[in-house]
């Protein structure tokens, strides 16, 4: 029994970190962005260039802890790596339940989402794993008696790089974001009816004309009838339980003079291409011919064609300028457009609102291709 259970502590540890580096592993522009975003409520703006390699490297470490816990291979010196990652982590973990200066760690990419104080109790149990392994690190080893456990993690290893490659390349091979092909977009926009709404709790301050203090009271005893000892200072509202959010809820998109068009597009019985940039000035223009050719065709088939863009409005008039598009620029968030698509450009094609094809840069189709795809 004693054995059962120091295997299925290792092959837990080993099992999550896989999947958590997997699925940052496969995302590597969704991993830099959450980099990015720590660098920035930290207050450490200076170290965003490293948030790419660091998004590439944790997502890796953690998949090779991982396979080294799950396959039994160089336990004596991949338990103290699993140990140390979590002595690393747990801390930080803490701080950030505490002071919440992101929404999500990103532990597990968009794969699952949980909260901060979630990570840091599950942190907690690994950290438990990770001691069991430390202290059996030689028993592990006693029971490999071959080399299959080098042999499978030589070969997992391999697999993963080439995947890393092929989705920093194209697209993710898996799409865990709520913008996937095959969503309907006014649907995951959409808040079923009776869902639990957000629940927040008031706090008044006022202060006492007597002698000046500002005392904090509740909805059921703040003194809003004794003007004589009484004044209102201030509220406060807080979150209590958050309700239902739509899987799609902060996309629009809005015309150079502010105006809500969005369901412009997303009700649109035809084709509806959208060329997704988030930074045209960071935009990958290789592929800017073949856009412009798609562009063309779709226009002159009656589609809509338009580029969704966080720029200002100079810099894409001098972006049109400079590369002839013939399309036309709308504006969305920035983080929206990233949460789109993981290109910079990247093609998104809509039909009666529904996703029907996502194309990175380097994939941008022609006209044919198109046709062929979808027409025919």
């Amino acid at each position: 029994m004693v054995k059962i259970l120091k295997h299925l502590a290792r092959i837990l540890f080993g099992l999550v970190f896989i999947f958590s580096g997997f699925v940052k592993g496969i995302d590597p522009l969704g991993s830099t962005y959450k980099f990015t975003d720590y660098f920035h409520a930290l207050g450490l703006d200076g170290l965003v260039w490293a948030a790419f390699p660091l998004g590439i490297l944790l997502a890796f470490a953690e998949f090779a802890i991982g396979v080294a816990f799950l396959f039994n291979w160089r336990m004596k010196w991949f338990s103290w790596l699993g140990l140390l990652f979590m002595a690393f982590f747990t801390p930080l973990t803490l701080w950030i339940a505490v002071k919440n200066p992101v929404t999500d760690c990103g532990c597990f990419g968009d794969a699952l989402v949980i909260s901060n104080w979630e990570t840091f109790y599950k942190n907690l149990l690994f950290s438990a794993l990770a001691i069991i392994a430390v202290f059996n690190r030689q028993w592990y080893s006693e029971q490999v008696k071959t080399k299959m456990p080098l042999v499978l993690s030589s070969l997992t290893f391999v697999v993963y790089f080439g995947m890393v490659y092929y989705s920093y390349n194209h697209l993710p091979l898996i799409d865990f974001r709520p913008y996937k092909v095959g969503t309907h977009i006014p649907e995951a926009m959409s808040v079923p009816e009776g869902a639990p709404q957000d629940e927040y709790e008031n706090i008044f301050y006022y202060k006492n004309k007597n002698t000046g203090e500002v005392k904090e009271f509740t909805e059921e005893n703040y003194p809003w009838q004794d003007t004589a000892n009484w004044e209102y200072n201030d509220m406060v509202s807080n979150l209590v339980q958050k309700g239902y959010e739509a899987p799609i809820h902060n996309f629009m998109i809005e015309s150079p003079e502010g105006e809500d068009i969005t369901d412009f597009f997303i009700y649109d019985e035809n084709y509806v291409f959208m060329l997704v940039a988030y930074d045209l000035s960071k935009a990958n223009t290789r592929s800017q011919d073949r856009i412009n050719t798609l562009a063309d065709w779709a226009l002159t088939q009656g589609y809509s064609f338009v580029c969704l863009t966080s720029s200002l409005p100079d810099e894409v008039m001098d972006f049109a300028d400079q590369h002839g598009t013939p399309y036309e620029y709308f504006n969305v968030d920035e983080v929206t457009l990233k949460t789109i698509i993981r290109s910079n450009p990247g093609l998104v094609v809509l039909k009666n609102g529904t996703v029907i094809a996502k194309y990175h840069a380097n994939d941008i189709p022609s006209p044919e291709a198109f046709q062929k795809e979808f027409e025919e």
